[in-house]
């Protein structure tokens, strides 16, 4: 397996405007990449897209040809791939493999998703392919009722209140100020999160995340790739770990469903292959599409063992000075969840921590980021791991 680097980075604003159109959105994050890399598009080997809804949203496939084509990339390998909410993140997977294989030596990768130009109805259906249609779908389940169960069965099995829950959104909040990327720019506290509505019971509204557009790009490249960028303003950054997992779509097929098994796997192996230690790990960009699956996710992981998951709920675990910052510049919770997009982003604001480039938000002294994304309620995990090389 050969050496993956980060190479460039681009991300557009979180916005809830559905003017653009998803080849829009994308091509303008793909001529981002190009321009701050130095990289002419006849360097460029292969497009990866991460998208999970644009043939139900906008009727619109081949998504990776499309935005190959509107970026100036026509005629290179492209492809779509779609993995529900670690659409992202797999597709930086996709491309990891091919430079670490050998395949190619300058990849890009664009996340994308537009979900505000339909009604609300039809982003939530469309959302809810992600889950067992059979055995969720179409009994009604949505993703809010699916979490919302899995926070019930929490409060239930652990004895927590909700106050336990609110920090993790108070942080993303508080993070998303310093980001002019995020959607939301407004601060809350443990007053604003406890008198915030109830959407379905126990989730409130501040414990989900934003329905939202947005698109992100990265250049992953081989150090033979690198010898192609024009000016390389990035230090050398290196994806040293990477794996998927998956597990059952349908929480009633899960032994505990309060374990995320995809989690365990995909941050194990990752970790593993890195020769990373969870307490050598400087930043946690965990999928807080809901409170619950933050906690969740750092039980998961081997962060917190399980049931205390919302002890870890303060700055002096969570806080971008914290044992394990989270959400460093607003997460899934405030900078918005553009679905297909957000392993984008993560990994994008992962690469500006380790390079000393997240501004008010920066993790002192980061060197190791884990991104973590997650389709569905846990049933397909991405994990990366980056690590500062130069």
């Amino acid at each position: 397996m050969r050496e993956v680097y980060i190479a460039g980075i681009a991300q557009l604003p979180v916005t809830a405007d559905p003017a653009p159109l998803d080849r829009e959105l994308g091509a303008s994050a793909v001529r981002a990449v190009l321009e701050t890399s130095g990289i002419e598009p006849e360097a460029v080997d292969a497009l990866y897209v991460g998208n999970m809804m644009a043939g139900m949203l906008a009727q619109q496939q081949q998504l990776g040809g499309l935005i190959a084509d509107y970026s100036g990339l026509t005629g290179i390998e492209a492809a779509t791939i779609e993995a529900a909410c670690a659409s992202g993140g797999a597709a930086a997977r996709m491309g990891y493999l091919a430079i670490a294989a050998g395949a190619h030596d300058l990849v890009v990768v664009c996340g994308v998703e537009r979900m505000t130009h339909v009604d609300h109805e039809t982003v939530t259906r469309a959302l809810a392919t992600a889950a067992d249609a059979e055995l969720e779908g179409s009994r009604g389940e949505s993703f809010l009722s699916l979490n919302a169960q899995l926070m019930r069965m929490y409060v239930e099995r652990y004895r927590v209140g909700p106050e336990r829950f609110a920090h993790f959104a108070v942080v993303a909040h508080r993070n998303a100020l310093a980001n002019p990327n995020a959607l939301l720019h407004k601060p809350i506290d443990l007053n604003g999160y406890l008198e915030s509505r109830v959407v379905v019971d126990p989730i409130r509204l501040y414990d989900a995340s934003p329905v939202c557009n947005g698109a992100a790009a990265l250049v992953l490249a081989s150090k033979a790739g690198l010898a192609r960028l024009g000016n390389r303003t990035l230090p050398r950054i290196e994806i040293v770990g990477s794996a998927s997992a998956t597990a059952s779509l349908a929480l009633a097929r899960r032994g505990d469903p309060l374990h995320l098994a995809a989690v365990e796997t995909s941050t194990r192996k990752a970790l593993e292959q890195a020769g990373v230690a969870r307490e050598e790990v400087d930043l946690f960009e965990l999928h807080d599409a809901y409170t619950i699956i933050s906690v969740l996710s750092l039980e998961a992981a081997g962060f917190a063992p399980p049931g205390r998951g919302t002890e870890l709920g303060t700055d002096e675990w969570i806080g971008t000075e914290g044992r394990l910052p989270i959400a460093t510049m607003g997460g899934l919770k405030a900078r918005g969840h553009p679905v297909g997009a957000t392993g984008a982003y993560q990994l994008v604001e992962a690469t500006l921590q380790l390079a000393g480039a997240a501004g008010p938000s920066q993790v002192p002294g980061a060197e190791i980021a884990l991104a973590q994304n997650m389709g569905g309620t846990g049933a397909t995990v991405v994990t990366h791991v980056l690590r500062r090389t130069g």
